[in-house]
């Protein structure tokens, strides 16, 4: 059964200053870059299992997942 995902307000804002950090150099990267972002959180509820757990936490619950490396 696929899980429920609701954006944090912080999350929002995080992306939304990632897009104007990178919209400074090219507006078209910029969507480009939160399109990757938004696809990638999209497919969480379906493929909640995917990524690396993350080695601060330590718990498999808690996934991070990269969409530029």
């Amino acid at each position: 059964m696929a899980r429920q995902l609701r954006w944090s307000p912080e999350a929002v804002e995080d992306v939304e200053s990632i897009a104007r950090y990178i919209e400074r150099d090219s507006s078209y990267y910029a969507r480009a870059v939160v399109t990757r972002i938004v696809q990638l959180v999209d497919s969480i509820p379906e493929h909640a299992e995917m990524g690396r757990v993350v080695p601060e936490i330590r718990d498999p619950e808690f996934r991070e997942r990269f969409v530029h490396k």
